[in-house]
């Protein structure tokens, strides 16, 4: 069954105390938040979330926490893993928890093939009665998602129901997907938004993203959807910069957890070892932008 997915779902940070235990009360808070912006749903368990460093029992302890706090928006759970016996187990642990969606990346594979990655989805797609957010960040799993093989994809797996989308260019792809297959999945961008603008052009749905600040892209949604596209491309350049500075190799999810602790929503902006904490000159630096951008 489709759920209105179209906006911006939240990618949350998972908090952590400063001596790297986890910080439930601040889950929560971040899962409000969501619901007080107006975003349209709440991801949690992605790569930003730092679930490559989790517990199985944490993974628990904050899809219940999570789900528990954010009654009205539409939550989904990141179930990534290295096989399918893990990713099915995973999913139908999140769809009992009440899991609107789950979201799945391609597993780790030392020669990639379309055929074995379409029976890996269309396995999950047949254990479980919720959708599956594909997502394609063929940075992280070295593994590339053809036209073709999305194609096929929404031809076998009639619960892969939307794409998240992190393989750049991405408003190129968005347009050559819709040429292929229509309107049969929904695409959303992620990489923190920063391509957000012309994606939406492009026909995404959305985004799919933690940037530290969702009610700038929410705004610049609703204008796009409104056909404010001046409107939408002040706020989107405005804020822009700050996107950029979130969104840098290796140190963005410490920069991520230091705005949000900034905004007082996380006890704590600790990354887990060896992830990098942030340093005090790029402390320095976030926010004296974010001063000059008045937020």
């Amino acid at each position: 069954m489709r759920e209105n997915f179209s906006g911006v779902h939240w990618m949350l940070a998972t908090p952590f105390f400063d001596n790297e235990n986890l910080d439930l009360k601040s889950m929560s808070t971040l899962a409000t938040k969501a619901e007080e912006f107006g975003c349209t749903g709440i991801v949690a368990l992605g790569v930003t979330g730092e679930v490559a460093k989790l517990t199985d029992n944490e993974r628990t302890q904050i899809s219940e926490t999570v789900i528990s706090s954010a009654k009205n928006i539409p939550i989904t759970l990141g179930t990534s893993g290295g096989s399918s016996f893990t990713v099915i187990n995973r999913s139908i642990e999140a769809q009992k928890l009440g899991a609107a969606a789950v979201m799945v990346s391609a597993p780790p594979m030392l020669k990639p093939n379309d055929d074995a990655l379409l029976t890996f989805y269309e396995k999950l797609g047949n254990s479980i009665d919720i959708p599956i957010v594909v997502q394609d960040y063929p940075e992280t799993t070295g593994v590339h998602m053809s036209l073709s093989f999305i194609e096929n994809l929404v031809e076998r797996v009639p619960s892969a129901l939307y794409l998240k989308l992190e393989d750049p260019p991405t408003p190129n792809k968005i347009s050559s997907i819709r040429q292929r297959i229509g309107d049969r999945m929904e695409i959303f961008g992620g990489l923190g938004g920063v391509y957000l603008l012309d994606e939406l052009a492009r026909g995404s749905a959305g985004a799919m993203t933690g940037f530290a600040y969702p009610e700038i892209l929410i705004s610049v949604c609703e204008l796009m959807n409104n056909s404010s596209r001046d409107e939408a491309e002040a706020i989107f350049y405005k804020y822009l910069p700050l996107i950029l500075f979130e969104g840098q190799s290796g140190i963005g999810i410490s920069i991520r957890k230091a705005a949000l602790h900034l905004r007082g929503f996380i006890s704590s902006p600790k990354v887990r070892f060896p992830g990098a904490n942030i340093d005090p000159n790029t402390q320095s630096e976030l926010e004296s932008l974010i001063t000059k951008l008045n937020l």
